[in-house]
């Protein structure tokens, strides 16, 4: 076989391996994604093989259940504003202005994404109790006589909402502020010199253009917060759609109400996704610039550096209390009826090592997150590929269904698979493990498509045209040109597919069911539970997650910078 046929041999056999990767990630999805929901959507409809709509009348029947459900919509509702509220004013901010210390508070804006609310929950339950720091505080200041129940009537509510907006506003940041810099300044420049107004000019070219880019957050953050689970565990709120489907997992076959319940999180979300699609679509603004535009800021005067200053630290300072509470109750010791601990220790840090269940959460998850992690790496670097190369007709096909994950609940995609493989060889009550490494990677696939994609789309596909006219392979091409190139971004992928792996919350607690498999947010929620040290053994576990999250998405942003929002877009 002379050169040339070596090289066209070589050639074919990789493009043929490239199709079996590709047909290989669409049975993956389509059996881990795809077939679990349709499972769910059917048991909603079937009984005994028949359509039904018993279920779906039962829960709407039940007042109980209904009330969940209003009550995680409001949820979804009132964190998508309070993260508006928070987030827009630091988006204008920082893509209008250059200030001492910028950079300084940029970062520590991110800070909340290193924390799940609901380890946020442990440290504020603590704080918000009726005799607990603040209230007692505020009694010893002789504002208030007696405790205020922080945490009754609508209050509990508030305070799922509250730690929700104070985890997921730096999302809403970072869509914003990208949003907001890709905006031409010629255009603001022009409709100052006409003699438009400030609150004009943003009303009717600043959102018109980075209107997208909102939406974009605003729907995961919806979605994320509508359907979280781990919050209203711990804060004690059951009365959400998400706590009612975790507490039917066990007994699904007896109450099939749960399929129901699971079919409307499903139908809502989709119906809410579709809509925000069509109403970004309704008017289509454009600008003549192609690509990024760089956003002129400006300095600051004095008066407007003293606003900046007092805003960002605000709520910086706001965003660090569920940080500092759960660390305080981690060193606490002797904390009964006063403001602060009478002693600080750091002896429950070393309990962690030594109690077995906190020491398996931390290496059990290490391990899902790893494998998990590896497998986005694969599967993410050959679909990004793929969607960008057009090497395939239905390529946007691919991209849309690996970018489904985005919008769809992780407590839906468990639930699909405990109905789904109860029974099988991947049953989750003998071994969770594989179904795991699965949910966590398909669920973080998009951050790592999205991560590669957006370098792929930077690198002339000339580079690889002119390696392939040598006669390399383009598996050669792919793995000695393209990849060193997009190195980096693999690099911010791979970060942050592990660490928010490490802080799922939804497929932990439903699927793994014996204590042996426990992820790390599952060990957190069962220490929580146990009388005596469980709480403070769950705060310094929750401190020990929050310092591994915060090393590698504060590294994932050094290294995507502002390019990190597009990564937490449904579309």
């Amino acid at each position: 076989m002379n050169r040339d046929s070596s090289s066209k041999f070589l050639r074919k056999f990789s493009n043929f391996t490239g199709y079996l990767t590709i047909a290989l990630v669409f049975l993956m999805l389509v059996f881990f994604l795809v077939i679990p929901v349709g499972c769910i959507v059917s048991r909603a409809f079937t009984n005994e093989g028949h359509f039904t709509l018993d279920y779906i009348k039962l829960l709407f029947a039940n007042d109980r259940q209904l009330v969940s459900v209003q009550n995680s919509l409001l949820i979804g509702i009132l964190t998508t504003f309070v993260t508006t509220v928070i987030s827009l004013p630091l988006a204008i901010i920082t893509a209008k202005w250059d200030f001492k210390g910028k950079g300084l508070l940029s970062g520590l804006i991110l800070v909340p994404m290193v924390m799940p609310p609901f380890v946020g929950a442990i440290g504020v339950q603590r704080f918000f109790a009726n005799y607990g720091s603040v209230n007692l505080f505020l009694m010893k200041l002789g504002i208030i006589s007696e405790p205020i129940s922080w945490f009754g009537g609508s209050g509990m509510l508030w305070m799922v909402v509250i730690l929700e907006a104070l985890n997921l506003y730096p999302i809403m940041y970072l869509n914003l502020s990208a949003a907001l810099s890709n905006v031409d300044p010629s255009l603001e420049e022009m409709a100052s010199t006409l003699g438009a107004r400030k609150f004009k000019i943003f009303k009717d070219i600043m959102w018109p253009l980075s209107r997208p880019g909102y939406f974009a957050g605003a729907i995961i953050i919806f979605i994320w917060a509508m359907t979280d689970l781990g919050t209203p565990l711990l804060v004690g709120f059951n009365e959400t759609i998400s706590v009612k489907i975790f507490t039917m997992v066990m007994d699904i076959n007896e109450n099939p109400v749960g399929f129901a319940m699971v079919f409307l999180v499903i139908f809502m979300t989709v119906t809410i996704f579709l809509i925000s699609k069509l109403f970004v679509s309704g008017k289509k603004y454009q600008m003549m610039a192609k690509g990024h535009v760089t956003s002129r800021s400006r300095p600051a005067t004095g008066l407007e550096s003293v606003f900046i200053y007092i805003v960002m630290l605000s709520v910086v300072t706001l965003a660090l209390i569920p940080h500092i509470s759960v660390f305080t109750t981690s060193i606490s010791d002797n904390w009964f009826m006063t403001i602060l601990p009478e002693h600080f220790t750091t002896r429950y840090y070393e309990l962690v090592f030594k109690t077995e269940l906190a020491y398996k959460g931390v290496v059990n998850s290490l391990f899902y997150a790893s494998l998990s992690t590896t497998l986005d790496v694969i599967l993410g670097l050959m679909v990004a590929y793929v969607v960008v190369r057009k090497l395939i007709p239905f390529a946007n096909l691919l991209d849309s269904l690996v970018m489904i994950p985005l919008a769809l609940p992780g407590i839906v995609i468990a639930f699909g698979y405990v109905v789904t493989y109860t029974g099988t060889s991947l049953d989750p009550m003998e071994n969770p493990v594989p179904l795991l490494v699965i949910a966590f990677g398909i669920r973080r696939l998009p951050y790592m498509v999205r991560a590669i994609s957006s370098a792929l789309q930077q690198i002339h596909v000339s580079l690889e045209e002119a390696s392939e006219t040598f006669g390399a392979s383009r598996f050669y091409t792919l793995r000695k040109v393209t990849v060193p190139l997009v190195v980096a971004n693999i690099i911010a992928g791979c970060l942050l597919c592990f660490a928010y792996a490490m802080l799922d919350v939804s497929d932990g607690l439903i699927l793994a069911m014996k204590d042996k498999y426990y992820p790390l947010t599952k060990a957190i929620y069962a220490l929580f539970q146990e009388n005596g040290n469980g709480e403070l053994l769950a705060s310094a576990l929750g401190i020990i997650q929050i310092g591994i999250l915060a090393a590698c998405i504060l590294s994932a942003a050094a290294i995507l910078g502002k390019k990190m929002g597009e990564l937490f877009r449904s579309g």
